[in-house]
């Protein structure tokens, strides 16, 4: 429980004090800005870029895990041999 709440305080802190960041170089930037005042879709494309550039390390994770788990599950599941007899 204590391990819970330290683990906890820290995150907080951790998103208390985050610096702010750029996250598109200038040439996004400015294919962003001039996209929304020119009324083009050129930002909608940049935006799902981003999007699917994130999506796949997280839907990398999640299939290690769903496998990792079920090896787990099964390993834990099975029977074990009972040699008393």
């Amino acid at each position: 429980m204590k391990k819970a709440l330290l683990f906890l305080f820290f995150l907080a802190i951790g998103f208390a004090f985050t610096p702010n960041a750029k996250a598109q170089c200038s040439m996004c930037t400015i294919n962003a800005e001039q996209g929304t005042k020119n009324g083009n879709n050129q930002t909608k494309g940049i935006n799902d870029g981003v999007v699917y550039l994130l999506s796949i390390p997280y839907l990398l994770i999640v299939g290690v895990g769903l496998i990792w788990y079920k090896n787990y599950r099964k390993k834990a599941t099975s029977p074990t041999l009972n040699t008393e007899n």
